[in-house]
């Protein structure tokens, strides 16, 4: 009895490893592909630059520092009002790597002092823009060397703009940095200092915001569809997303207790407002978006879009540049005239390459018409004169003699066998 046992969960151990063997068969191992990129990915880490743009005073710095839970700002100087009336627009970096359970991002923080705090406030965005574009220049410096193998990313991702909430809608100079930078960086709104509105206001002012925003033709970062095998909770949050541009969002670095429970937040005498409460405002939203759901959808946007925007500029002004100098080189072959052309390799043996085509044209015209021939071109290329006289008396000769093979003709012959080329050419 024992033995049967025994022999039956032998023969079943025997099918189950010949079932394992056959799904082994028909199991390639590329299902395990994600994983790869997964463990690579969190091996190597992530990067991520965010810049912050607004007037003074309304809450960047406490926003950034809220969001990453770092503190970014330790050593900022505060100006006072006549410091900032003479103040220019600078463009300040800080990085910090941020660990959270093993993975790694190195943020990258670019602030926008002075902008916007002038009495003239004229073109204050042009350095913002011309920063944005000296990362591209150097991703595309770096990314046409030799050595590409760690290319240093600090293009930037997101710009957070940061918009008043006094006032009516935008202002000229909200309207004007957004659309000097809506195709170079993915510009995300943000309505500032939410607290300071009623739930009412605010509202109305997004709707104000977006219909401004819509009709001044400025492009901002648009969220990607769904897909339709997304399930409707996800859809339902992204729509919400949608809807909350610009984003009314609240800063605070300090905890209070409210309710027994402590909590980030701003304590006012009427009450406290808790800055990731998503009825109070959105900060919440803001950081799943920027963090949880579309960090990695704003860097493909800025590499797939705006880079490649300037990246194919470049191109065709190069080939542009290219193709002028190559038509204006060949105009001056032609024609002969000086133009100033800058000296480039190989222009300065213009007229040595001239003089060589030229002597190639002879050698060819030689060719074409026989030894006779050449034995006359020889004396045109040394004397142009005696080529006319001695060139009717020679066939003369030729015809004349031509049964009697004169011994001194042929080794006159020989003699007048000239090279190619005179002498002193």
């Amino acid at each position: 009895m024992e033995n049967s046992s025994t022999n039956s969960r032998f023969r079943s151990s025997l099918f189950n490893h010949a079932d394992d063997e056959d799904q082994d068969k028909e199991y390639v191992g590329f299902a395990t592909l994600p994983n790869q990129v997964h463990r690579k990915s969190v091996k190597k880490g992530f990067d991520f630059t965010l810049m912050v743009a607004g007037e003074s005073g309304l809450g960047k710095s406490t926003l950034v520092n809220s969001l990453f839970l770092t503190d970014l700002y330790k050593d900022r100087k505060l100006l006072n009002a006549e410091e900032r009336i003479t103040q220019t627009v600078e463009i300040t970096k800080h990085t910090v790597d941020i660990e959270e359970k093993g993975v790694k991002l190195k943020l990258t923080i670019v602030d926008t002092p002075g902008f916007g705090d002038a009495v003239n406030n004229t073109e204050c965005w042009k350095s913002v823009a011309d920063y944005i574009d000296q990362q591209f220049e150097q991703y595309f410096r770096d990314e046409s060397g030799l050595n590409r193998k760690n290319i240093q990313d600090n293009r930037v991702h997101c710009c957070l703009y940061f918009i008043s909430p006094f006032g009516h809608g935008l202002r000229p100079l909200d309207v004007e940095f957004m659309k000097a930078l809506h195709e170079k960086v993915n510009i995300v709104p943000v309505l500032a200092k939410a607290d300071t509105l009623t739930p009412s206001e605010v509202k109305k002012k997004k709707f104000k915001i977006r219909e401004e925003i819509e009709q001044y033709g400025i492009k901002i970062y648009q969220f990607p569809d769904c897909d339709s095998d997304e399930d409707e909770e996800f859809k339902q949050q992204d729509q919400e997303l949608k809807d909350s541009i610009p984003f009314a969002v609240i800063g605070s670095n300090t905890v209070v207790e409210a309710k027994g429970r402590r909590v980030r937040g701003r304590l006012y005498p009427w009450g406290i407002v808790e800055v990731e409460n998503s009825a109070h405002c959105d900060f919440v939203k803001l950081r799943n978006m920027l963090v949880r759901t579309h960090m990695q959808d704003l860097k493909d946007v800025t590499r797939e879009t705006h880079y490649e925007n300037y990246r194919a500029h470049c191109i065709q002004s190069m080939t542009r540049m290219v193709v002028k100098e190559r038509n204006r080189n060949k105009l001056t072959r032609e024609s002969g005239t000086d133009f100033p052309i800058p000296t480039g390799p190989g222009l300065a043996d213009t007229e040595t390459e001239k003089l060589i085509r030229e002597k190639d044209e002879e050698v060819r015209h030689r060719a074409e018409h026989g030894h006779g021939h050449d034995h006359q071109h020889g004396h045109d290329l040394n004397n142009e004169h005696v080529h006319e006289h001695n060139h009717g008396h020679d066939h003369e000769h030729e015809h004349g003699h031509e049964q009697h093979q004169d011994p001194h003709v042929e080794h006159e012959a020989h003699s007048e066998h000239h090279p190619p080329y005179p002498e002193g050419s």
